[in-house]
C-alpha cells in the first residue's frame, strides 16, 4: 500500500480545535484567554489535572468551549492516567490531510474532528531521575507515551497542525494569531514541527540514557517476580 502525496496544502490556518494536555503549566493563564479572544469560537480538548487547571483559568466560561478529551473520545481514562490520548479519533484529527477525500469520509464516519493546534509537554523525566535514590520503577512510571506520540503526529503533519511543546513560543503564536486572522502560517507550523521532533528525540535519549545507567538487577528490586 502506497504512502499518500499530497499535492495541496493551505498557508494558514484557522485555529479552531485544540488538544491541550501539559506537565508544565505555566503560561496557561494568559495563554488561554489570549487564544480565545483571538479565535472566540475555538473548542479546548483536554486532560486531567490540565483540564482542571483550563477550566479554573475561565470559569464558566469553559461550559462554552472545554471538553474532557474522555468525553470526546467516549473512552474513560484508565486508571493512573495511563491512557487518555491513544484513542482512533484522536489521531485522525491530527493526521488526516485537508484535501483527502478519503480522510474526510474517515472523519464524517466516527464524528472525529481535525484538530489543528496540539499543546503537549511531557512527563518530567529528567526532574524524576535526578533525585537522589530513584528507582528504576519511579522513573518508568514517569515515561510519557501519549504525549509524544500527539507531539510526533502533529509535527508530522504540520501541513495542516500547529505542533506547540514549550511555553516560551506561546506569545509567538498568539501574535501570529493576533496579526493573521486567528490564522497560523506554514512557515510557522514547519518551524514548530522542527522543535518538535528535537523535544522528543532529546527525550528519548535521556529514557535510554538512564536506562543503559542501570542493570536488570536494579530493576528486579522493585518488583516481586513470579516464576
Amino acid at each position: 500500500m502506497g504512502i499518500n502525496i499530497v499535492e495541496k496544502i493551505d498557508n494558514n490556518i484557522k485555529v479552531r480545535h485544540v488538544l491541550l494536555s501539559v506537565s508544565d503549566k505555566s503560561g496557561l493563564d494568559e495563554f488561554i484567554p489570549k487564544l480565545l479572544k483571538t479565535n472566540p469560537g475555538v473548542k479546548i480538548f483536554s486532560t486531567g489535572g490540565t483540564y482542571n487547571k483550563i477550566k479554573e483559568i475561565l470559569g464558566k466560561k469553559a461550559l462554552e468551549c472545554l471538553t474532557q478529551v474522555s468525553d470526546y473520545t467516549g473512552q474513560p481514562e484508565t486508571q493512573g492516567g495511563l491512557v487518555k490520548t491513544l484513542d482512533f479519533k484522536i489521531y485522525l484529527g491530527l493526521l488526516t490531510e485537508t484535501y483527502n477525500s478519503s480522510h474526510r469520509e474517515n472523519m464524517k464516519r466516527t464524528g472525529a474532528l481535525p484538530i489543528d493546534m496540539v499543546v503537549v509537554n511531557l512527563y518530567p523525566f529528567k526532574d524524576t531521575i535526578s533525585k537522589q535514590g530513584v528507582t528504576v520503577e519511579q522513573a518508568r512510571g514517569n515515561i510519557d507515551i501519549g504525549g509524544p506520540c500527539m507531539i510526533r503526529a502533529s509535527a508530522k503533519n504540520f501541513l495542516r497542525v500547529a505542533p506547540v511543546v514549550d511555553p516560551s513560543d506561546y506569545e509567538m503564536i498568539v501574535s501570529e494569531m493576533e496579526a493573521n486572522d486567528g490564522m497560523i502560517s506554514l512557515e510557522l507550523r514547519y518551524s514548530l514541527a522542527q522543535k518538535a521532533f528535537k523535544y522528543t528525540a532529546d527525550y528519548d535519549l535521556m529514557i535510554a540514557g538512564f536506562l543503559n545507567s542501570r542493570s536488570v538487577e536494579d530493576a528486579r528490586v522493585c518488583y516481586s517476580i513470579l516464576s
